[in-house]
């Protein structure tokens, strides 16, 4: 942890490569993906350098991912917690935002410049996914969020709001679609404070997005992905607009076509068990979770192939490293920190005994969620 690659620090020094060595692992190897993970959290590998950029992304994999399998005594709480607040931009007068910037946080120390001479911020790179990553880290080391300038994340968040309900993830900005909207609402819903964004606004925007054959694009007229979906189903969970597991209710109603939803997530079973994102497009991890939290909230996830969906989820299954476990992207390939999350995720809705349970509208667990 202290030295200059941790991963609470920069990392450029090349890790060296182990020789590729088959595991013999047949079931979920709880014991090697924990030291997957505290290998990240000790040494981020020079392959990341690239990622600087995420960084804290990159530490919401790792320390959320050691939480779902019970293993945060790997990690120094108070230590990540400073870590964590050394990166959220504060406003030099706290007031109603006449400037137009977002205070939230910086995803790494490339995107985060000193403040000018008079204590103002000369370039504020804060940014909603990485907003959206440091409050879910402090949630999951149980972080007091009292302590937390929530009321200037939440007013200045308005800035980033457009007219049509969308977000932008930066005040400059940049693209808006649904992956923002997401992180604004988790956001809102961890801070317990929706005054930073317009609800009503951001529904039409999601139902907006529905495409004619049930899924959801990442913006009106796109393509249905299994990425948009979910943002698109779990940001109308948090903000209240969706009950709960929808389809066991006696006289459901709803603001999206359900049925035509529930039918799109299910053919997106490949028939190598696991999920694609996309029609004619390979089954790839991460999608177990995009779409089987989709199918979690809905209240279908019974309706999958549950076995065949374990069985592709240990093809990926890092079997390259005795010691090291973790998950890639396709079947037999190597492992990397998104995928393994998200494999860690998926596990736990099929409910592996060695995981915790999944609060799926956050991607953190269930105790981390409602931790006060």
């Amino acid at each position: 942890m202290d030295s200059d690659s941790s991963l609470l620090e920069d990392s450029s020094t090349p890790s060296p490569s182990p020789s590729p060595s088959p595991s013999s692992s047949s079931g979920f190897d709880r014991d090697r993906h924990v030291r997957f993970l505290e290998m990240m959290y000790q040494l981020l590998p020079f392959q990341y350098q690239t990622q600087e950029i995420n960084h804290l992304t990159l530490a919401y994999f790792v320390i959320s991912g050691l939480e779902l399998l019970g293993a945060m005594d790997r990690v120094d709480k108070d230590k990540i917690a400073n870590w964590v607040l050394s990166f959220q931009a504060l406003p030099t007068i706290k007031a109603e935002n006449p400037t137009g910037e977002f205070y939230g946080f910086c995803g790494s120390r490339s995107s985060q410049f000193p403040p000018g001479e008079n204590g103002d911020l000369i370039h504020n790179g804060s940014h909603l996914a990485s907003t959206y990553c440091a409050l879910a880290i402090l949630k999951v080391i149980g972080y007091d969020f009292s302590n937390i300038d929530s009321e200037s994340i939440a007013i200045s968040m308005r800035n980033l709001q457009q007219s049509d309900g969308s977000f932008v993830p930066i005040h400059i900005g940049a693209e808006a679609d649904l992956r923002f909207i997401y992180c604004a609402a988790a956001i809102c819903y961890m801070l317990e404070n929706w005054s930073g964004m317009d609800k009503q606004k951001t529904k039409t925007y999601i139902l907006n997005c529905q495409s004619y054959d049930g899924g959801f694009g990442l913006t009106p007229g796109s393509e249905s992905h299994g990425g948009g979906t979910y943002c698109a189903i779990a940001s109308l969970r948090l903000m209240g607009f969706i009950e709960d597991d929808l389809l066991s209710r006696d006289n459901p109603s709803s603001i999206i076509n359900v049925p035509l939803l529930l039918e799109w997530c299910l053919q997106k079973q490949a028939a190598d068990g696991g999920f694609q994102g996309r029609p004619n497009k390979p089954a790839d991890t991460c999608y177990a979770f995009w779409i089987g939290s989709t199918l979690r909230i809905l209240g279908g996830l019974d309706f999958i192939d549950k076995k065949a969906l374990k069985a592709f989820l240990l093809t990926c299954q890092s079997k390259f490293f005795l010691q090291y476990g973790g998950f890639s992207k396709f079947p037999m390939d190597f492992p990397d920190l998104y995928h393994s999350y998200y494999g860690f995720t998926a596990f736990s809705l099929l409910e592996e005994p060695d995981i915790n349970s999944l609060f799926v509208e956050l991607g953190i667990t269930d105790v981390s969620a409602w931790r006060i």
